[in-house]
């Protein structure tokens, strides 16, 4: 038996099992940021549409945002892994997140023959947020403080009503991560919030963040501490001890939100690395980190799934 028929075969009980499930996938802006990468992510994402997986996709694109914002003299500001937005930060967001962006990825879906539409928050209504309210919070110097984000929102209420006909009819939407308020006031929306937003109300089967490091890390400076599974306690104490920092900290905490509101896995993972989400998909020994409730957890170690 040839390795490619034994790989084929070993991925029959995964494509049976994800067959007409839903997958939120959110990329990150390190990896928007690799031309090679987002071709090889295209491929990926026809592959998985081909086996008849509804695929919708979520992107930020932080590095882009402040490399903009730094060429038009705005030093960017991020407060534990968030961006203060004010008017000039958010005309910044709508240029790199709707603009350049989502028309980059949309052009490598089509060079794949795969259907993507472009989207945000704001389109159909799909996303609305409440401006958020100044707050307290430890930053990642440990320091407590009042933070204002300025024009950032917090998710409010998801109606998923337009990606659910998109994805019934196979297109694959592509949702750049702004939103506004009931009075039609434009908000940015943290890309890694979204997506697990997205996920929870459309009973997504898995909730995926492709990132530019190999997973969850007990030690952001050694890759070989990778967290291959992980509980929502054992997060909340990584959390507790400020073990998970910067960016790392809103995708960890999305997952584990997700995980509570009824998403069964989530996932972290390096979105740069060949084949990652294939990896991740398809074996047993996965590419990153998989994030989910214990029962769920143990239901995949009895069954390998």
């Amino acid at each position: 038996m040839t390795d490619l028929v034994r790989a084929l075969k070993g991925a029959l009980d995964y494509t049976r099992l994800y067959r007409r499930q839903t997958f939120v996938i959110k990329i990150g802006g390190e990896v928007l940021g690799n031309a090679d990468a987002v071709e090889n992510l295209a491929v990926q994402v026809a592959l998985l549409e081909s086996l008849s997986i509804r695929l919708v996709l979520v992107h930020g694109g932080g590095p882009q945002a402040s490399a903009l914002s730094r060429r038009l003299g705005i030093e960017p500001e991020i407060v534990a892994g968030r961006r203060v937005t004010d008017p000039e930060v958010l005309e910044v967001a709508k240029m790199v997140f709707a603009g350049t962006l989502n028309v980059d990825l949309l052009c490598a879906l089509r060079r794949h023959q795969v259907r993507g539409v472009g989207l945000s928050g704001i389109d159909g209504g799909l996303v609305t947020a409440h401006r958020r309210p100044p707050v307290r919070m430890t930053d990642d110097a440990g320091r407590e403080r009042e933070v204002d984000f300025g024009e950032v929102g917090d998710v409010v209420s998801v109606d998923p009503s337009l990606i659910g006909r998109l994805v019934e009819d196979h297109y694959v939407p592509v949702v750049a991560s702004l939103a506004a308020d009931e009075q039609g006031r434009a908000l940015n929306v943290n890309a890694d919030t979204l997506a697990e937003a997205l996920a929870t109300a459309l009973q997504a089967k898995k909730l995926i963040f492709l990132t530019a490091s190999p997973g969850l890390l007990r030690d952001a400076s050694d890759p070989s501490s990778l967290v291959a599974f992980a509980a929502p306690d054992d997060l909340e104490q990584l959390l507790a001890e400020g073990a998970i920092t910067a960016g790392m900290r809103p995708k960890v905490e999305a997952c584990l939100r997700a995980v509570r509101s009824g998403v069964k896995r989530t996932h972290i993972i390096d979105g740069c690395a060949p084949d990652s989400l294939l990896i991740e998909l398809f074996t047993g020994s996965g590419a990153g980190t998989m994030i989910v409730g214990r029962r769920e957890m143990e239901d995949y170690r009895e069954h390998e799934l």
